[in-house]
């Protein structure tokens, strides 16, 4: 597909893309910003496209992804916009008073990581700080299988270390 029919294909779309957004943001204005994100977005990537094949199912998936990370974005940050006409910001947060007993229980929980070999406890510390694997992997200068495995046996050796703090699904 050319540069020009890929860009006619977007184009002819594209209508299509803002009621689809309007749909996930339930706001003419933040549904335009995504339609335009995604075209953007498409445009960029217009390489990994494959010819013959849904060019419109594409373009939503690449729609759908983009409100979904945004989406994951705004409640990690855990802020949120009121779609008053005010605008008010809200905090999706709660306070930061600790009772005694969570107190205690964050003590322990953090005497049992630090108890950890560096070797687990590093990446399993990144990644609860919010790092992707791919950053820790580069910070920490192993491969990104490497990383994953051993925030996994870190949970597994956190897990066995903290009973108290099981759950059941029952």
């Amino acid at each position: 597909m050319s540069t020009i029919e890929f860009n006619e294909a977007l184009m002819d779309i594209e209508n299509n893309l803002k009621s689809f957004a309007l749909g996930f943001t339930r706001n003419m204005e933040d549904a335009k910003d995504l339609t335009q994100d995604t075209m953007l977005k498409a445009i960029n990537y217009k390489s990994y496209y494959t010819p013959q094949t849904n060019f419109k199912a594409w373009v939503f998936t690449i729609m759908r992804n983009i409100f979904i990370n945004q989406y994951r974005r705004k409640v990690k940050s855990g802020t949120i916009f009121d779609n008053s006409k005010e605008l008010y910001l809200i905090t999706n947060s709660k306070g930061h008073e600790q009772t005694p007993v969570s107190k205690i229980a964050t003590k322990d929980i953090e005497e049992k990581i630090e108890s950890l070999s560096d070797e687990y406890k590093d990446p399993f510390v990144l990644h609860f700080k919010g790092f992707k694997y791919k950053e820790i992997a580069e910070r920490l200068e192993i491969p990104i299988g490497t990383v994953k495995s051993r925030i996994f046996i870190a949970r597994k050796k956190l897990i066995d270390l903290l009973p108290d703090y099981s759950y059941t699904l029952n």
